[in-house]
C-alpha cells in the first residue's frame, strides 16, 4: 500500500523563508520611509513659514503693521474676500504636518496703527515652527521674522530673536 501524498500548499519551512525574506525587506525600508517623512514634514515647514511671512507684507500693506497672532491673519477683513492665510494656519498652536506654528511680536516691537478689526498692529513679528515630537515628526526648528530669511536649529527648539549663527543655528535663505 502507498500512501498518497497530497502536493497541494506550502510547507512550512517555505513559508518561513517568505515571511523572513519580507522581513529583511521592511527592515531595510523602514528607516528610508520615515527619514522620508520627516524631510516631507520639513519641507512642508518650511513653505508654511513662507506663507505666514507673506501674508504678514499682505496685511502690513494694508494695516501699516503687523499681526501679531495666527487668528488675525486668518481672519476676513471687513471689505475683503479672503483671508490673508489659509484656513489650516488660523490659530497659533495648529499643528500641520508634525509642526506647531506660532506668530508673535517680534523682538522690539511696539503697538502700531490700527488694524482692521481694531486691534493695534504691531512694529515687528516673529514666526516659529516646532516638530511636535523632537525626531519623530522632525529634527529642526525654524523660526522667520520681518527680515524674512528662514532660521534652523538642529536641536528642535526654534531660533530665537536676534537671530544669530550658531553651531546648531542658521539662516536657510529667504
Amino acid at each position: 500500500m502507498n500512501p498518497r501524498i497530497d502536493a497541494r500548499g506550502f510547507t512550512l519551512i517555505e513559508l518561513l523563508i517568505v515571511v523572513g525574506l519580507i522581513g529583511v525587506i521592511a527592515a531595510t525600508a523602514v528607516p528610508s520611509l520615515l527619514r522620508a517623512r520627516v524631510s516631507g514634514n520639513e519641507a512642508s515647514a518650511i513653505a508654511s513659514l513662507r506663507s505666514i511671512v507673506s501674508a504678514q507684507q499682505d496685511f502690513s500693506s494694508l494695516s501699516q503693521g503687523f499681526a501679531d497672532d495666527l487668528t488675525t491673519l486668518g481672519s476676513i477683513c471687513p471689505g475683503a474676500a479672503v483671508p490673508f492665510i489659509s484656513t489650516d494656519l488660523n490659530l497659533n498652536g495648529v499643528v500641520k504636518s508634525g509642526y506647531a506654528f506660532t506668530v508673535a511680536a517680534g523682538a522690539g516691537a511696539v503697538a502700531g496703527p490700527i488694524d482692521c478689526f481694531g486691534n493695534p498692529t504691531r512694529t515687528a513679528f516673529y514666526t516659529s515652527a516646532t516638530p511636535s515630537s523632537i525626531g519623530v515628526t522632525g529634527h529642526r526648528a525654524f523660526a522667520a521674522n520681518g527680515a524674512a530669511a528662514i532660521w534652523q536649529d538642529s536641536t528642535g527648539v526654534a531660533p530665537a530673536e536676534p537671530f544669530i549663527i550658531t553651531p546648531t543655528v542658521g539662516p536657510i535663505g529667504r
